[in-house]
């Protein structure tokens, strides 16, 4: 079937954006952009740097972020462009490398001169990010990097669109306490690559489990009571096959009925997950932090039928009930191609970000200082994901967390489905409260 082409999904889209007092190019409610479309904004391009793992081992996420840059930069363009002008997009690769990130931060201000940043892909990378923009007083808005190490630094200029990682896997355990007796495990296992995104929510969901009485059998964590350390990465950023598979045995001997995973992309939660049916190790339920929700890419890695069950948490979902969300997933689709499900949520995240920034620059102007100001201020603003909002700001405390983000679970079901299971209610599918048997080998 011909893809609809850009000016047909805006049209079928106007009637749901009234609805929502919102516009489909990235600026929320609380900024009015020019409308002229024909013409097209005119005058010194405002230019927006930032850097992304374009290569190295954060590279799909990556390249789904610069999507989503590139999409909201063309969404605003297309609407008269920020004050009038156009916005012109001024991107490097850091190859998945932080000191780089550093390098590149410091480029995009003391030598192209940027007027605006936005932050790139993974905890990281915003670190380094955060810190430079910070030294130089510029704003840093992001939508991927969660980690509480990223809040915890305490920027004053950094914000983070997306719900604190920290808190993704809450709804998940909070349901498995829910359970009756006769349906929850009684004990689980929680495996960890060293990563600063990929721990903090298999952390906190295994507090809730070990206060509920749930039973942990196997724990790298490398804290007190654990009985092994963390995976770590070798030299190139990855954990080796043999690593993760000799984790999944671990896990395997201690035989538990549920499994959280700390994984930061496919091949770390593959390589779990193959051992895993290898030995026709079938626990209960599985959850990992990051990969699952990788669509074609996950499948490809596990099987199709093996999917099935696999649980993921993330703080936006294609089939989101937004109207901004919305347009922007019918934009990808007839850019891209694929479907709601095959849209990354690196791509709203991304995208999310330049529309908090687009609308500080309507509301303030190109002054970061100013920027800075109006984002503490209370403003809520609304996004892709949802709404977003910052209190005033406090030294030496966790600075940057949306205090109005919320964290969803989704899971892969029967006929390659990925859906939204948690919190129930609000358009979430009935939870399969027990993963499965594998179905190859």
């Amino acid at each position: 079937m011909r893809r609809p082409s850009a000016m047909a999904t805006r049209l079928a889209a106007v009637t749901i954006l009234a609805a929502a007092s919102a516009t489909a190019c990235g600026i929320t409610s609380t900024g009015t952009p020019s409308t002229n479309i024909n013409g097209g904004p005119s005058g010194t391009p405002i230019t927006v740097g930032f850097s992304e793992p374009l290569t190295g081992s954060f590279s799909a996420d990556g390249q789904a972020s610069l999507k989503g840059y590139q999409l909201w930069a063309s969404d605003v363009n297309a609407h008269g462009g920020l004050l009038g002008r156009p916005v012109k997009l001024v991107y490097l690769n850091d190859n998945s490398d932080p000191n780089t990130a550093t390098k590149d931060y410091t480029t995009l201000i003391t030598q192209d001169h940027v007027d605006l940043t936005l932050g790139p892909f993974s905890s990281l990378l915003t670190i380094p990010a955060g810190q430079v923009t910070h030294r130089y007083g510029y704003a840093l808005v992001e939508g991927s990097g969660g980690a509480p190490t990223v809040f915890s630094a305490s920027l004053s200029n950094l914000f983070g669109v997306s719900a604190p990682v920290a808190n993704q896997m809450v709804p998940f355990a909070k349901w498995v306490v829910s359970l009756p007796p006769g349906e929850r495990p009684r004990t689980a296992a929680y495996v960890m690559v060293d990563d600063p995104f990929a721990d903090p929510p298999v952390e906190t969901a295994q507090t809730i489990l070990a206060k509920a009485g749930i039973t942990t059998v196997y724990d790298n964590s490398g804290l007190p009571g654990s009985t092994a350390k963390l995976l770590e990465p070798n030299s190139s950023g990855t954990v080796s096959p043999a690593v993760l598979a000799a984790a999944a045995d671990k896990v395997i001997a201690a035989n538990p009925q549920v499994v959280l995973i700390g994984s930061v992309d496919v091949p770390t939660v593959s390589g779990i997950l193959k051992e895993f049916v290898r030995q026709r190790f079938n626990p209960k339920m599985i959850i990992a932090a990051s990969g699952p929700d990788q669509g074609q890419t996950f499948l490809n890695a596990v099987g199709t039928g093996n999917a099935d069950g696999i649980m993921v948490p993330d703080g936006w979902y294609g089939g989101f009930p937004n109207a901004l969300s919305h347009v922007m997933v019918q934009e990808y689709i007839a850019k891209y191609g694929g479907t709601a499900s095959d849209v990354n949520a690196d791509v709203a995240e991304a995208y999310s970000s330049g529309e908090v920034l687009a609308d500080a620059v309507q509301n303030v102007g190109l002054s970061n200082a100013k920027i800075i100001a109006f984002l503490h201020s209370g403003a809520r603003l609304n996004t892709v994901q949802g709404p977003a909002r910052w209190g005033r700001y406090v030294a030496h405390q966790p600075s940057g967390m949306n205090n109005q983000a919320v964290s969803f679970v989704f899971q892969w079901q029967s006929g390659a489905r990925f859906v939204k299971v948690l919190p129930a209610g609000g358009g979430s599918i009935a939870i399969t409260a027990t993963k499965p048997l594998w179905t190859t080998g």
